[in-house]
């Protein structure tokens, strides 16, 4: 695990040499692991490791875990930075926005370059059935990729996504970590953890014996594929798009993927939210049809409507007469 370890951060050019890193251990094992594996390669490779331990107050005995982190990091001779939340969060959604918040103040704060989490490959391909499982296109099923900005100056680094859950927990024996077990993750009231604890055993048992590799691998194969889509919506947007107007007969030369990329960010930055299948397929729709079409309306009390070469994004009043 060592030697793949850091062979992957050298390849992925996830982590340069003498770089200031923030690592965020929960005490469980990913983070343990990773935490181990940094701290036996910061000699050659130069790292300065501090750590970031966040409570989120889903659990009373939650100010245990911090215990046993920042005793662990003093027996490291570790700097060690916790943060409890004022209120406790009621969904994973607002604990991931307050956790990567705190992750990039505290890095711009202690000078870091780079913020290090230990999602794993079994991580990678739960997000993927997770997202596939609520309908996501192809940039959900991509998530959780080896790195991307936080902040300006920051980047979030996974260098674990090369191994799975059952390899972190070996690793943690061998080492004879002191794991924090969660109890909450044991819940399966949690769609997360009844795919980690039903679906993704089922599917291991009865379709794949490697099944997390797998859907791992597809998520990095989309998300090269997904960068590239990427910068060619940017290309054709820049083409079309004129503020809250869209040249609709250039756009409806691309292809399908493309249009459908170039609306849902065009209407995405108009309406500061991300528009629904039905509604970019509705825009896709006027972008061959008759003049004066509008669309359902969207959110906010905006529509679209057909004005000749132009899709423009109007307010939702009656139409305009000649």
């Amino acid at each position: 695990m060592h030697r793949k370890f850091l062979s992957d951060v050298r390849t992925r050019h996830l982590l340069p040499d003498r770089a200031r890193v923030l690592v965020a251990v929960s005490g469980g094992q990913d983070s343990l692991c990773l935490l181990k594996l940094l701290i036996d390669n910061a000699f050659t490779r130069g790292w300065d490791i501090r750590v970031g331990h966040l409570d989120h107050r889903w659990r009373s005995n939650s100010i245990y875990d911090a215990q046993t982190v920042a005793v662990l990091c003093a027996t490291w001779k570790l700097p060690f930075h916790l943060a409890v939340a004022k209120v406790r969060l009621i969904s994973e959604d607002a604990a991931r926005q307050w956790r990567y918040e705190w992750l990039g103040e505290l890095a711009l704060s202690l000078g870091v370059s780079h913020v290090v989490t230990g999602h794993t490959a079994s991580d990678r391909a739960e997000t993927l059935l997770f997202n596939l499982l609520r309908g996501s296109g192809s940039d959900g099923l991509a998530s959780l990729d080896w790195k991307r900005p936080l902040l300006e100056d920051v980047q979030l680094v996974r260098p674990l996504l090369g191994f799975t859950r059952n390899q972190t927990a070996e690793f943690c024996r061998v080492w004879q970590l002191p794991i924090c077990t969660d109890v909450s993750n044991l819940d399966i009231a949690y769609r997360r953890n009844r795919i980690r604890l039903e679906l993704l055993p089922y599917l291991e048992r009865h379709f794949n014996p490697r099944v997390e590799q797998t859907l791992a691998r597809t998520a990095q194969v989309l998300s090269a594929e997904i960068s590239y889509l990427e910068a060619e919506t940017e290309r054709l947007a820049a083409q079309v798009v004129r503020g809250e107007r869209l040249e609709r007969h250039v756009l409806a030369r691309a292809p399908l993927a493309l249009q459908r990329r170039v609306v849902r960010t065009w209407l995405g930055g108009l309406l500061d939210r991300h528009p629904g299948f039905e509604q970019v397929e509705q825009a896709v729709a006027c972008l061959t049809a008759p003049n004066r079409t509008r669309t359902a309306p969207l959110a906010g009390g905006y529509l679209l409507e057909v004005r000749f070469e132009w899709l423009v994004l109007c307010s939702n009043a009656p139409p305009l007469t000649d």
